[in-house]
């Protein structure tokens, strides 16, 4: 039946789960025991389900030896890794809170992190390409010199008492994250096995930041039942069976990572493969070639570099026929290279948000190439779609309206912030996307647009305010508008007009510095402008749109 408003319920041929991810775990380690469920290459690390379960359960016994207790937050800030993974699933099997730590942020990101939602505990990697965590948690709470491990009292980390470092270095004040292995003994064994009776679907699990448009990052906050079946469907999307191999570039801190990867390989006894810490494209090819994998997860740019790279011809992707694209559009070029050159035929188009953990819509492995390019699919199984004006009522089809969603993946809500939940979740459960879709009589979407004032740069979501907020924090800067300007290789840059005070003087390079080591590399202005004034309307709101037109022209684009 042809639709004629902008409204779709789907249904599903298969019952969502309403199980917490331990109990799922336990059940697919145990059936496929001796198969393959994660590679991680640049650690030379190869578990079957087996050791897998094994290795999960050493690592939550050790958390329970800390004392780390259903309900209490567990940040990770590392890039991916197998620990990441071990602590994925150990959080989960004693009902602590994972909270998923950016590996790009700061110290000025990290401490709000943290204190936002009160984590007891972090596991910390020891560095990542520019970032040094061991001297940035230092300068945070120079207390760890002076601490036991587990005794931490730091003025500006209040709650944190534990932080457990990878790696065989020892640092005053930490764990190391092996020995925690250790730790577990059958009193811990036996106290894993009552949590599990007592933990609920509906319980919160994973913590994820999100840009905030008032400035602070908002932590969505998910259940089980949210995260493992949005896993799941996405792996049914794809059709996958314990006999695929998912080759995972796409960073685990995010749901594309830890949902569509980690959680997807879990619900169907598939193994999860990854190349390196972080996205190379030369690992990526050698990954899926070596390994035979047959599914691949990416943003578009993810694909672009792996198609570009000078030994491209060198690799067998024959193994491969399906996996994800999200993040961004598409572009009808790569999708062709994609599905001819990686032998990637059945390449879905994936879209949502982490607020809906995250996938909401998605195409089918034999929708036709223009669905695949101009839309983000229709709604995924169990999910209610609905478009509305400004004044939250229906549009029809073919007219342009906010994307809306309820079902069994929206989140709680946004950790300790009532206000800006009632602003995205209305009483009767729709989330407001703040994107701009069209509806067709089919049920497929095109994204045409959004609400929020947001910049999209190479699949990350980055809010103007949360880099102005920041840019205030410069003794010499008065006033700050950041805004979105095209670019080819990203999709969008960060570009800033910024206002001095006076008998102030900066360079752009003065500002990039300022920025460098204390936000996350990807919200760092690509651009800057030094400015007197704004374009503003007549009733004096600022005209970013204006802003952006005028670089595109300096620009030359």
């Amino acid at each position: 039946m042809l639709l004629t408003h902008s409204y779709y319920c789907s249904g599903g041929s298969k019952p969502l789960l309403y199980e917490t991810i331990g109990v799922v775990f336990d059940r697919i380690s145990s059936q496929y025991a001796d198969q393959d469920a994660v590679v991680v290459r640049d650690q030379n690390v190869r578990w079957s389900y087996r050791e897998y379960r094994k290795r999960v359960d050493h690592l939550a016994t050790g958390l329970l030896a800390l004392d780390i207790q259903p309900g209490d937050r567990v940040g990770v800030w590392a890039p991916n890794c197998s620990e990441w993974c071990l602590a994925q699933f150990a959080t989960a099997k004693i009902g602590a809170v994972l909270v998923c730590i950016n590996p790009a942020y700061r110290t000025y990101e990290l401490e709000y992190a943290l204190n936002k939602v009160q984590c007891k505990a972090l596991i910390t990697a020891e560095n990542f390409k520019s970032s040094d965590y061991i001297l940035m948690l230092n300068e945070l709470a120079p207390e760890l010199e002076r601490s036991s491990p587990g005794e931490l009292h730091a003025k500006k980390l209040p709650h944190l008492r534990h932080i457990i470092r990878l790696g065989k270095e020892r640092s005053s004040g930490m764990w190391n994250f092996d020995e925690i292995c250790t730790m577990g003994t059958e009193e811990e064994y036996l106290h894993m096995h009552d949590i599990a009776e007592t933990l609920q679907p509906d319980d919160a699990i994973n913590i994820q930041f999100t840009s905030g448009t008032t400035g602070s990052p908002k932590g969505a906050t998910l259940t089980h039942c949210n995260i493992l079946n949005n896993g799941k469907i996405v792996g049914e999307g794809m059709q996958l069976t314990d006999k695929d191999r998912l080759c995972i570039p796409v960073p685990l801190y995010h749901c594309m990572g830890m949902v569509m990867g980690n959680l997807t390989c879990i619900s169907h006894g598939a193994t999860a493969v990854f190349p390196g810490e972080g996205f190379d494209p030369l690992a990526t090819l050698q990954a899926v070639a070596e390994e035979h994998c047959t599914a691949l997860h990416g943003v578009p740019t993810m694909f672009i570099a792996e198609l570009n790279h000078p030994r491209f011809d060198e690799f067998d992707f024959s193994s491969l026929r399906t996996g994800i694209m999200a993040g961004a559009p598409c572009p009808v070029e790569v999708m062709s290279d994609v599905q001819d050159k990686m032998h990637m035929q059945q390449v879905l188009i994936a879209y949502g948000q982490t607020e809906t953990s995250p996938v909401n819509h998605m195409t089918a492995i034999d929708d036709p190439m223009e669905k695949r390019v101009t839309t983000v699919g229709q709604p995924v199984p169990h999910l209610e779609i609905k478009l509305v004006d400004d004044d939250g009522r229906l549009v029809p089809v073919g007219q342009k309206g906010e994307i809306c969603i309820r079902g069994y993946s929206v989140m709680r809500g946004y950790w300790d912030d009532e206000e800006r939940t009632s602003e995205t979740i209305d009483r009767s459960g729709w989330l407001y996307s703040g994107d701009i879709g069209i509806m067709d009589s089919e049920g497929y979407v095109q994204i045409v647009g959004r609400l929020k004032d947001m910049i999209i740069r190479g699949g990350e979501n980055i809010y103007p305010r949360e880099i102005e907020e920041f840019l205030y924090t410069h003794p010499g800067i008065l006033d700050a508008q950041a805004f979105g300007v095209p670019d080819d290789k990203y999709g969008e840059q960060v570009c800033a007009w910024i206002r001095l005070r006076d008998g102030h003087s900066l360079t752009e390079n003065d500002v990039k510095t300022y920025c460098k080591d204390r936000v996350a590399h990807y919200k760092i202005p690509r651009y800057i402008q030094f400015v007197d004034e704004y374009p503003m309307t007549v009733t004096g709101k600022i005209q970013k749109f204006r802003m952006a037109e005028e670089m595109i022209n300096l620009r030359g684009q």
